[in-house]
C-alpha cells in the first residue's frame, strides 16, 4: 500500500510563533553531543534542565573516570544511584524484549573497535570472539536485584542514556509548571505539550545519504519522543570499506540489516532510544514483527536504497513524501 507522507526542513525541527510566545533557548555539549533546549519558561527553568542533563551525564558516562558506569567497568562492581539503577533496568528490559539486539553489555566490542577513542580500527576475529565471550545482558539481568552491581564484562548505556535524560528533563520541567518545551539531544528529540501558537511540531528525519537534508518530516502535536539511529552517524573507513558504530551484539560486527536508519516514536524517551538501536540491528522483518506485537511505539524505516517504510501510526504523521505503510 502506498501513501503520501512528509518532507520539509533539515535535520531536526522547525519552530515558529509570535514574539510574545518565544522560548528561552540554550545550547550545551553533553553526553558527547550538541544539545539544544527550547523551554517556554524562564532562565531558571532552562538552567534547571541543563543541570539535570549534566548530573545524569556525570553518572552515566562510560569515559568519565568519576562516573558510576566507569567505576563498574574498572572495578567489576559498583554501588549505583537510583537513576543509574533505574536506567540499567530499562536497558535490560529492552534487551530482553529484542532478544539482545540492544545490549548494554556490548562495551567490550565497542572498545576493540575504538569507537570511544580517537582512532578506530577493524579488530581481528580472535579479538572479536574474545570480546563476544564477555557480552550478554543475561548476566546483568541476574545481578539486578540490588543497587550494588557486580559483573565480569563491561556496560555502556550510551544507546539509551540520552532518551532517559530527555524524559527526566521533561518530568523536571513539568514539576516546575512548564507546559511546553522542545529538546533536541543529538539524534533524540523530545517534546513537551503543544506549541503556544497552536502550530504543530515539525521534526525532520535526516537523509542517510545526505544527513544535512531531510528525507521525511513528522508533523504532530503534544508530547512525544522521537529517536533516530543510523549507520551514517558515526563511522570510519578502512581499505575502502565503511564500518559504522552500531554493533550487532551477536556477531561483533557493525549491524548489516539492510537499513540505513530507524526512527522510533514513543511516549517514553528511554524506550524510544533503546528500540531505535535494536530495530536497526534486527532489520525490517524482525522489527515489524516486534511492532505488531507491541502497542507502545511506532517507527519509520529508511532502507539502504532510500525507500521509506512507516508503521501505520507513524505514517499518519508524515506528509508530502512517498512511503510504504506497514499495517498490522
Amino acid at each position: 500500500m502506498k501513501k503520501l507522507c512528509a518532507i520539509s526542513l533539515l535535520l531536526a525541527f522547525l519552530l515558529c510563533g509570535c514574539a510574545q510566545n518565544a522560548p528561552v533557548e540554550r545550547e550545551i555539549f553533553a553526553m558527547d553531543t550538541l544539545m539544544t533546549l527550547r523551554v517556554w519558561g524562564d532562565d531558571d527553568d532552562v538552567a534547571a534542565a541543563v543541570s539535570e542533563i549534566n548530573r545524569l551525564d556525570a553518572l552515566l558516562s562510560v569515559t568519565d573516570e568519576n562516573s558510576e558506569i566507569y567505576a563498574l567497568n574498572r572495578d567489576g562492581t559498583a554501588e549505583f544511584s537510583l537513576d543509574t539503577f533505574e536506567l540499567l533496568n530499562k536497558a535490560v528490559a529492552v534487551s530482553r524484549r529484542t532478544d539482545g539486539a540492544f545490549d548494554p553489555t556490548v562495551y567490550p566490542l565497542v572498545e576493540i573497535w575504538g569507537f570511544t577513542k580517537e582512532e578506530q580500527r577493524v579488530p581481528s576475529q580472535g579479538e572479536i570472539d574474545a570480546a563476544l565471550s564477555r557480552v550478554g545482558y543475561e548476566q546483568l539481568e541476574r545481578e539486578l536485584d540490588v543497587t550494588c552491581v557486580s559483573m565480569d564484562g563491561k556496560i555502556d548505556l550510551g544507546g539509551i542514556a540520552k532518551g532517559y535524560a530527555a524524559q527526566k528533563v521533561v518530568e523536571l520541567l513539568q514539576s516546575r509548571g512548564i507546559e511546553t518545551a522542545f529538546l533536541s539531544l543529538g539524534g533524540n528529540v523530545q517534546t513537551l505539550g503543544s506549541k503556544p501558537d497552536g502550530a504543530p511540531w515539525l521534526v525532520g528525519i535526516a537523509d542517510p545519504s545526505a544527513p544535512s537534508q531531510a528525507i521525511a518530516c513528522l508533523r504532530f502535536h503534544d508530547s512525544l519522543a522521537l529517536v533516530t539511529s543510523g549507520g551514517y552517524q558515526r563511522y570510519f573507513e578502512e581499505n575502502g570499506v565503511r564500518y559504522h558504530h552500531i554493533l550487532d551484539p551477536k556477531t561483533g560486527y557493525p549491524a548489516d540489516s539492510g537499513l540505513a536508519s530507524v526512527t522510533v516514536l514513543a511516549h517514553d524517551g528511554a524506550l524510544a532510544d533503546g528500540l531505535s538501536t535494536a530495530l536497526f540491528v534486527m532489520g525490517m522483518e524482525k522489527a515489524t514483527a516486534l511492532w505488531r506485537e507491541s502497542d507502545d511505539f511506532e517507527a519509520v524505516f529508511i532502507t539502504k536504497d532510500g525507500a521509506i517504510f512507516a508503521t501505520d501510526g507513524a505514517a499518519s504523521l508524515l506528509t508530502d513524501c512517498e512511503c510504504t505503510v506497514i499495517e498490522r
